[in-house]
């Protein structure tokens, strides 16, 4: 896998929906219970692989995923930084310059050959977690809002104001508890 360097968002992209994934997010529920949920998983993030994921790939991922986590849960930058530092030594090799065209020359970072599905995944979310906070900063890094949700993501939006997790499940349960509350007190908003 070849990861560039200037396209920390599809790290971050990763790194949250793995997060997400967990039981501890979703009540309890695994979002990537078997081989064929870490199979559709990668698929959704282009993370195309010549062998389908096998049980141990999902163990490891299930791993990661906590390492994941409490990267992102850090206080400080430094421990982001040396968290994801970790994380990317795991599979990524020093960065290199290739072509990217006639006239454009990109940084990537390469991962080692043979390296696991999971050190694979490893570098890109590291990747992604350290362009975050070399570009936006570490306060972008943070916890859900919404009352009951334990997840955590990294907030790459421009405005840096997202507040949820997931804000088609954990939004969508504020907006309907905010609109309830509303209703038995009697306001109504048009």
């Amino acid at each position: 896998m070849k990861i560039p360097l200037d396209d920390y968002a599809w790290g971050v992209a990763v790194a949250n929906d793995l997060i997400a994934t967990s039981p501890t997010v979703r009540a309890g529920t695994d979002a990537l219970p078997d081989p064929a949920a870490l199979s559709d998983f990668l698929a959704a993030h282009l993370l195309l692989r010549d062998a389908p994921p096998s049980d141990a790939d999902v163990h490891h991922v299930h791993l990661l995923r906590r390492e994941v986590r409490g990267i992102v849960e850090t206080e400080t930058a430094e421990q982001a930084v040396a968290g994801a530092t970790v994380l990317l030594r795991r599979a990524g090799l020093p960065p290199t310059l290739v072509r990217a065209n006639e006239s454009r020359w990109q940084w990537l970072v390469p991962t080692a050959q043979g390296a696991s599905l999971a050190d694979e995944v490893a570098a890109l979310v590291a990747v992604g977690i350290l362009g975050a906070v070399r570009t936006l900063g570490s306060e972008r890094l943070r916890p859900c809002e919404a009352p009951d949700c334990r997840g955590v993501f990294v907030d790459i939006s421009r405005s840096g104001r997202r507040r949820y997790c997931m804000p088609d499940l954990c939004g969508n349960r504020v907006n309907v508890s905010n609109h309830r509350a509303r209703k038995r007190e009697g306001i109504t908003i048009r």
